[in-house]
């Protein structure tokens, strides 16, 4: 498997992964929304590739106030699920985070009662995440989100309070919804 990189959308490999991302995700940001991140210069595209496939795919934008990394959205195809693949794409994620010397990683899980939110907690675990028990609640998304974060360096730690990462997690999103 091989893991790439892009700051902006690549002819190549962004229309397969915006294919994964909308079956994925139909209900969730609009492709303008995401091209507007790139665009501002705040998105970041991680592909997986299996064989010239796109086996997975992640959206990710910095924080910087927080010096951490959004994990945005990561969609891995139901074939390559239960693989590694999903792991292997959020290790090379936190790969690059290091090396831009950030202090760690953060993203929002759906909070509803779904067993497919509980397994997707589980796995985030399983990558070394710690779920936050504070509950967000958008005004334009119909489910509940939980932030959860993962600190590279117990010496320089990421806020533990899910209020105060969902301030900076809601100022990404109205960065890249404006005009």
């Amino acid at each position: 498997m091989e893991i790439r990189m892009w700051d902006r959308l690549d002819d190549r490999l962004w229309p397969e992964a915006r294919q994964l991302y909308l079956d994925a995700f139909p209900e969730g940001k609009p492709v303008r929304i995401i091209e507007n991140t790139f665009a501002k210069g705040v998105g970041l595209l991680f592909v997986a590739l299996q064989d010239g496939e796109t086996a997975a795919m992640a959206l990710a934008g910095p924080l910087r106030q927080l010096n951490a990394l959004l994990i945005d959205y990561i969609a891995v195809r139901p074939e390559h699920r239960r693989l590694g693949v999903g792991t292997a794409l959020v290790e090379e994620i936190a790969r690059y985070a290091r090396s831009k010397g950030m202090d760690g990683l953060i993203l929002e899980a759906e909070a509803g009662p779904e067993p497919e939110n509980a397994e997707r907690v589980r796995f985030w675990e399983r990558c070394g995440f710690t779920l936050t028990p504070y509950v967000h609640q958008y005004i334009w998304v119909p489910e509940p989100y939980r932030a959860m974060y993962l600190t590279f360096d117990p010496a320089r730690p990421l806020p533990t309070e899910g209020q105060e990462l969902f301030k900076h997690i809601g100022g990404y999103h109205s960065f890249v919804f404006r005009r």
